[in-house]
């Protein structure tokens, strides 16, 4: 049974994802008692990962960057808990791979990696793509936020980049981060995308998703987070649960998905969505020894991108076994594994009959949907006491997600009148 003082705080957070412990953790460090609530029986929303004969998998694998400045302002993701895609990317295009070169940052890696892409059998403009990344990696986000903006794709061809530039390297790179195979997302969006690509490295959490979001839970003063929580009615002063009865609170904060924020929040608008699947196959070897992403430029199949996830990350794996994370994005097709699988053998140049499907994933609002125009500043104060926050509210990456919890923090301390303990800074 809980205590009267365990029921009240000065702010209730409701979700336990990204953009809710960003929030808590900004609160808490200005000195206010939080109280986070979650419905599922752990942290991280849809940085989850389950544990499938000694196999870690995530269930939506979106990918992050080194270049986040909200992934440095949290407890838990300094450089020992993230895993790097080195080199970056791994382009199949014409029937091969081709290297594209490692990230690391600013003008000179986006030149890099334009000319490493010159071995490909018909050149891309190398200087053009060089000077275009070089560019926008030095950028300010003021500047990018005043551009027209348009759908990323038609934004894309009208650069001046060669069509085969485009088609190659950066509508696979950009389908990859925003989870868009058709490039309709907001090209100021994509731009934030891209100039985090060029300016740091693809990573992910050691250990599987869910380690960051539960290194950040850990963090956080013993008893804010509480899991299987079920709310089931929402106020600015008292939250109604199904599992403690009432919680009291000076302030809500509702840091679920968009529908679920609907839900408690009558008139909050549903964006549409893209969904994703992920698909994980146990091989007893690895089919490409590098911890790359590989991208299909040529579309051949169903899949976006893959990585042998075992040599980006050892510990997801057996010793002996590797493990193959593939990405579909879109609606998928009935036989999802099999022509899944027929892919995988092309694009890595290799057998995939002892392959074993360990797990599909399928998330019909995995990442909500950026078409312009897209606010990526939406509102995080409903009213006084009352806040939303989400990557629905910001941009739809995990980036998005720390942002926007980041931002509800900070509302929530200019009406309380409490200086806040780190600068907002932009959002990407």
């Amino acid at each position: 049974m809980l205590s009267t003082a365990d029921q009240h705080a000065d702010v209730v957070i409701v979700g336990a994802g990204l953009a809710g412990l960003s929030a808590a953790h900004h609160l808490t460090s200005a000195g206010l008692a939080v109280r986070v609530l979650e419905a599922a029986p752990q942290v991280g929303g849809r940085m989850a990962t389950d544990h499938v004969d000694g196999f870690r998998l995530d269930r939506i694998g979106q990918l992050l960057n080194t270049s986040y400045p909200e992934l440095h302002r949290v407890p838990g993701a300094d450089a020992g808990a993230l895993r790097r895609f080195q080199p970056g990317v791994l382009v199949h295009s014409g029937g091969r791979l081709h290297r594209t070169g490692e990230v690391r940052g600013g003008a000179r890696s986006a030149l890099t990696r334009a000319r490493a892409l010159a071995s490909a059998p018909r050149p891309l403009d190398q200087a053009r793509l060089g000077a275009s990344l070089a560019r926008l990696a030095g950028t300010p986000t003021e500047r990018l936020l005043a551009r027209r903006e348009r759908p990323a794709l038609e934004a894309l061809m009208a650069r001046g980049l060669p069509p085969r530039t485009v088609g190659t390297f950066l509508r696979p790179l950009l389908s990859a981060l925003l989870s868009d195979p058709d490039l309709t997302t907001s090209s100021r969006c994509a731009d934030l995308a891209l100039r985090g690509f060029a300016r740091g490295r693809l990573c992910v959490p050691a250990g599987g998703a869910s380690t960051l979001p539960e290194r950040m839970a850990a963090a956080l003063p013993p008893g804010t987070v509480r899991t299987g929580v079920r709310v089931k009615d929402a106020s600015i002063s008292r939250v109604l649960t199904a599992e403690h009865g009432e919680f009291t609170c000076r302030s809500l904060v509702v840091a679920t998905g968009a529908r679920a924020a609907a839900d408690l929040l009558p008139g909050l608008r549903v964006p549409d969505f893209h969904p994703v699947t992920v698909l994980h196959h146990a091989a007893p070897e690895a089919p490409l020894a590098a911890p790359a992403l590989v991208l299909d430029a040529d579309r051949s199949g169903p899949v976006s991108h893959t990585a042998v996830m075992s040599e980006v990350d050892p510990s997801r794996a057996p010793r002996g076994r590797a493990l193959i994370t593939s990405t579909v994005l879109g609606p998928p097709p009935d036989d999802v594994n099999r022509r899944v699988i027929r892919h995988l053998a092309s694009l890595y140049g290799t057998s995939t009959a002892d392959w074993t499907l360990l797990a599909v994933r399928h998330d019909p609002e995995a990442v909500p949907a950026m078409p312009p125009p897209h606010d990526l500043l939406r509102p995080v104060r409903l009213l006084a006491g009352l806040y939303v926050c989400g990557d629905h509210r910001d941009m739809s990456t995990p980036q998005g997600a720390l942002h926007s919890g980041h931002r509800a923090a900070q509302a929530i301390l200019r009406d309380l009148g409490i200086p806040p303990a780190h600068r907002l800074e932009a959002a990407a």
